[in-house]
């Protein structure tokens, strides 16, 4: 015999004692058994009764402990050390180099000779102008000498007036004279001077622009002197950050070469137009008494601490990744993970914009606490869950430092 309201097919070996109600077929008569036989009516209970429940699912996720840092804003860019000035020297006259006398590398003291033009046509012009100096001087002497004797002569009453201004006129002619060839011959002496190139301040050769035997322009670069008294860090900036950055105050350069030091730096000077071609704007960093092991060409990161004192600038915060934030009835959480229990909660948090992956966190959060960084859509509070093996993760700061 079988259950006769449900037709769950559980075999009724003996007849009926009395009437009861089951769960699932209330108001229908079947039978409990005495004795040996009442394992039926438990079997006709397990049948027609609800499933048992599941046990809770344990979901694995991913997390990271939370470390305290200032939380200024600040932003890295890449960049290269260069002379803060460079200057590319040439003669100031035109001639045929005979002599270079530095290679690129060598480092020069002011005044030291570079290079050398061919003097023999600067030599000739200047004795041509010391010849022109004397003559000019033997005529004003003569013409000073006419106006003496012509003045005393005046002064005796043996000669007009009018003759002796003329006098006084041609000596004045010949003293202008005199000046002028003076000055041609002081102008031709330098200009033989000029066949010397010299560097005009200590420095490094960082460029040789022509060779000996290379007939030169005036003013033609020959040789590139980099002065190493004065040293900057030259970077590009994106357009929607420059302006942010233009007031920044505070800058640190770290070398590719050692990490470890930091260097203060002074924004000297913003360009006023983006590249053409890489769309940046240059920005040069003044290193004030730059170290001796600070070479020119080196790779060095200047980081930009943003002023002012919004919600991701100012006071201590955390940096999480931007897929552990979840917004949940128009808030912000993460979800922290209780090691204790094994179990996550949402916890409402503050944050900053957004900026390569990577949130600002200004409250919600204190150093130590463990918050999941994915997976945080799937989750529920007071769920069960089990951290990925550190192995499988990836670190804190490989997830939370930007990288340009």
């Amino acid at each position: 015999m079988s259950c006769l309201c449900c037709a769950c097919r559980i075999r009724i070996p003996t007849p009926p004692v009395f009437p009861v109600r089951h769960s699932c077929c209330a108001g229908v008569r079947f039978p409990l058994f005495r004795g040996r036989s009442s394992w039926g009516g438990a079997l006709l209970l397990a049948g027609c009764g609800k499933e048992q429940s599941k046990a809770p699912e344990v979901r694995p996720v991913r997390t990271m402990t939370v470390v305290s840092e200032q939380a200024a804003g600040t932003v890295e860019f890449s960049g290269d050390v260069r002379p803060r000035i460079e200057s590319r020297l040439g003669f100031r006259v035109p001639g045929k180099i005979i002599a270079r006398l530095v290679d690129v590398g060598a480092t020069v003291r002011k005044s030291q000779v570079l290079a050398r033009l061919d003097p023999t046509d600067l030599a000739l012009a200047q004795q041509s102008a010391q010849a022109q100096l004397q003559a000019a001087k033997t005529d004003r002497d003569l013409a000073a000498a006419d106006l003496k004797r012509f003045s005393e002569l005046f002064a005796r009453g043996f000669i007009s007036a009018a003759e002796q201004q003329r006098h006084q006129a041609n000596y004045d002619a010949a003293q202008a004279r005199y000046d002028q060839a003076a000055a041609g011959y002081r102008n031709q002496s330098n200009q033989a001077a000029y066949a010397t190139l010299e560097a005009d301040a200590d420095g490094v050769v960082t460029g040789v622009d022509a060779e000996v035997g290379q007939v030169v322009s005036a003013g033609q670069p020959v040789v590139r002197v980099a002065q190493t008294a004065e040293k900057e860090v030259v970077v590009g900036i994106p357009e929607d950050q420059v302006d942010a950055l233009r007031k920044s105050p505070d800058v640190r350069i770290k070398l590719w070469a050692d990490p470890s030091r930091s260097l203060p730096g002074k924004v000297r000077e913003i360009a006023p137009a983006a590249d053409p071609v890489t769309r940046t704007y240059t920005v040069k960093i003044t290193v004030p008494n730059p170290p001796p092991d600070l070479k020119l060409g080196m790779t060095a990161v200047a980081t930009f601490v943003r002023p002012g004192g919004g919600a991701d600038s100012g006071g201590m915060g955390v940096r999480v990744p931007i897929t552990a934030l979840l917004q949940e009835q128009g808030r912000n959480v993460v979800w922290l993970y209780d090691a204790a229990s094994q179990t996550v909660k949402p916890v409402p948090v503050t944050v900053g914009a957004p900026r390569d992956n990577v949130l600002l966190v200004t409250g919600g959060l204190s150093p130590g606490q463990t918050i999941v960084t994915a997976g945080v859509h799937l989750l529920k509070a007071g769920q069960r869950v089990m951290p990925m093996a550190a192995a499988d993760q990836p670190s804190a700061q490989s997830a939370i430092t930007p990288r340009r």
